[in-house]
């Protein structure tokens, strides 16, 4: 099976197992501050898996796009990617282990034909401290179904990566038992839970090439859990059955699934390859640089490794209306589309070229991806011109660098000029001054900081500003600003017309961004008519509510304030902000919250809303920024 087809054919399995299949989240997640991007499947569900009833049921699956901008520079080895997907299923109080572990076994050996003998097994080998105890559970369902294949399976505890290094693996041992890899929670360590805090043990399968030489570079011995590449893992179950007490930790009442498997590597593994870029949905994009370049995979992988990947991510990003520019998701889109550009000119593709790829990878994803197919021109205009913008300063950038580099080591004033004058990421100036045997000075980003404050360590902010699992808690203040938004929104649409659309919106602890449809920029009187309508309907303290309907009745019959149609579940959330002495609703929008209770609260501490900056973001679109002081 390829990677389109185990798709498929994944979510045709639970859903004939009563699982609702639910939309994909954007890459870039609606109002949430504390993260970039979309990095896994669990975490556009995440408040469903902690006690939200869901509106589609207990039991869903999906295939959710990701993306994981701390991964880029990992890229060009044979198995790490910046973009993937990943298919889930969970269960919210519904079925658990004995369900989960059969049926992804089923799905793994049955439908995408993997031999079981090469599949391994790890689970939670306890943990004495908290009197939390070893999950037997887990091991013996997976024992169960080894043994249906006459497959020997003998127990190792390992603990600890460091020890399975030096301890490795004996002959039948196939389910292997570690620590804290194989527990969940969101602090990361159970010593960091706090009180009311849920989490869990996790069991993962490994697929094994048995081919590939154990590399002692990762270690002396190999495990399940080395990076040398012999094992991948391609899925994990994660049982959220405890919850931290005062009194240690109990079990829940209510006991959550969440499963994630890496479509890729599944790909992979069915392909029985080491080489991820090899699956259908990278080997098409290697093939094209071939014919672009002139040069063979096997000699130059590492530059198309890059290529391909990054412009996949580049792609979907387009798709989900990033555009580049030198800010967030736009800053990590920008590195991406650049960092690919010049790994092509190592190629000797020195023309314009993304005019050629981008179609190729737009192909492999439309009939699945309705979203890809409406917006491909979209797509390709928004990725050229990028390309033909960089281009135009890309070898004039690679001349100064050389240049600079006369001496032998570059400095942080270097890499600003590069960044400033010739559109280098500071990340690709750092990187090339490596790959030319530069020295680049120790304090490179002190100088560069006091040249440009306002750009400050953008490359680490994917990473930096992230919990791990990619969740986070919404703050009163983040729900104050959401809920501004709304008021803002309905406020623009009174004010300038219909016409006008979000396409995108932004919230820190500081201030909301707005990104709307306007030709022209907004005059200082229009937008001090929405800052008016705004505050009115503060100080009229709008209670704020909302109610869920049936998709098809809602947008048919309702007609509330929304966008991105195709993307909604069969059941929406339309959150009312409305008066008890009017008829009609001020703003009636889907949403999926979360809000403040009435709009008063936004003017506590006597605080006002105020509109602080409008521009140009794009060709059409305008951005807002403001505040509540």
């Amino acid at each position: 099976m390829n990677a389109q087809e185990i798709r498929n054919a994944y979510l045709k399995f639970f859903k004939d197992r009563s699982h609702k299949v639910i939309p994909r989240a954007l890459l870039v997640p609606d109002n949430d501050p504390t993260t970039l991007f979309t990095g896994s499947g669990m975490q556009p569900l995440i408040r469903y898996l902690l006690g939200e009833k869901h509106p589609d049921g207990t039991k869903l699956t999906d295939s959710q796009t990701c993306l994981r901008a701390m991964d880029i520079e990992e890229v060009g080895d044979n198995r790490h990617t910046t973009f993937f997907e990943m298919l889930g299923n969970w269960s919210l109080g519904d079925y658990f282990k004995q369900e989960q572990i059969t049926w992804f076994f089923e799905f793994l050996t049955e439908v995408v034909g993997l031999d079981p003998n090469k599949l391994y097994v790890t689970t939670f080998i306890g943990n004495s401290k908290h009197n939390i105890p070893k999950d037997i559970d887990s091991a013996e369902i997976w024992k169960t179904l080894f043994a249906k294949h006459k497959i020997e399976v003998k127990e190792a505890d390992i603990d600890t990566e460091e020890a399975g290094a030096i301890r490795g693996m004996n002959p039948g041992e196939r389910i292997f038992y570690y620590g804290e890899k194989n527990w969940w929670c969101r602090p990361g360590k159970i010593d960091n839970m706090p009180i009311g805090e849920p989490g869990g043990p996790d069991t993962e399968v490994f697929y094994e090439f048995d081919f590939v030489e154990h590399n002692t570079e990762y270690g002396e011995k190999c495990h399940p859990n080395c990076d040398c590449g012999r094992f991948i893992e391609i899925g994990n179950s994660v049982f959220m059955e405890y919850v931290r007490t005062e009194n240690g930790f109990e079990k829940l009442p209510k006991q959550n699934v969440d499963f994630g498997g890496g479509l890729e590597r599944i790909a992979q593994a069915a392909i029985d390859s080491p080489d991820m870029f090899k699956i259908s949905l990278l080997w098409p994009i290697v093939k094209e640089l071939e014919r672009l370049s002139g040069k063979p995979y096997d000699s130059h992988t590492n530059s198309m490794r890059v290529i391909a990947d990054h412009l996949r991510g580049a792609t979907f990003l387009a798709v989900d209306g990033v555009k580049p520019s030198n800010k967030e998701q736009g800053y990590v889109m920008r590195r991406l589309l650049r960092r690919a550009i010049r790994f092509a000119f190592e190629l000797g593709i020195e023309q314009n070229f993304l005019q050629d790829v981008v179609p190729v990878i737009a192909k492999m994803y439309e009939e699945d991806f309705p979203e890809v197919k409406k917006s491909k021109v979209e797509i390709i205009e928004t990725l050229v011109k990028e390309e033909k913008t960089f281009r135009q300063t890309l070898r004039k950038g690679m001349r100064e660098m050389h240049k600079m580099g006369k001496s032998g080591k570059i400095n942080g004033e270097q890499i600003f000029t590069l960044y400033d004058t010739y559109g280098f990421p500071t990340e690709l100036s750092t990187e090339e001054a490596l790959i030319q045997g530069f020295d680049v000075e120790a304090d490179w980003r002190k100088q560069f900081d006091s040249k440009m404050k306002e750009q400050r360590e953008r490359s680490q902010t994917a990473a930096k500003g992230t919990f791990k699992g990619g969740l986070g808690g919404q703050k009163d203040i983040h729900k104050k600003y959401h809920t501004a938004t709304h008021l803002m929104y309905e406020s623009l649409r009174r004010i300038l017309g219909d016409h006008v659309i979000q396409h995108g919106s932004n919230i820190t602890e500081e201030r909301l961004r707005f990104d709307f449809s306007h030709p022209e920029k907004v005059t200082a009187e229009q937008l001090k008519q929405v800052e008016d309508m705004v505050n009115q309907q503060i100080e009229k303290d709008l209670t704020v509510t909302f109610e869920e309907h049936p998709k098809e009745y809602a947008l048919k019959e309702l007609k509330p304030l929304g966008h991105f149609g195709d993307r909604y579940g069969d059941i929406i959330k339309i959150y009312r902000m409305q008066s008890q002495d009017d008829k009609d609703p001020f703003s009636y929008e889907i949403c999926g919250g979360p809000h403040v209770d009435n709009t008063g609260h936004l003017a506590e501490g006597g605080k006002r809303f105020k509109i602080k900056k409008e521009e140009a973001s794009s060709a059409g679109i305008r951005r807002i920024k403001a505040v509540l002081e």
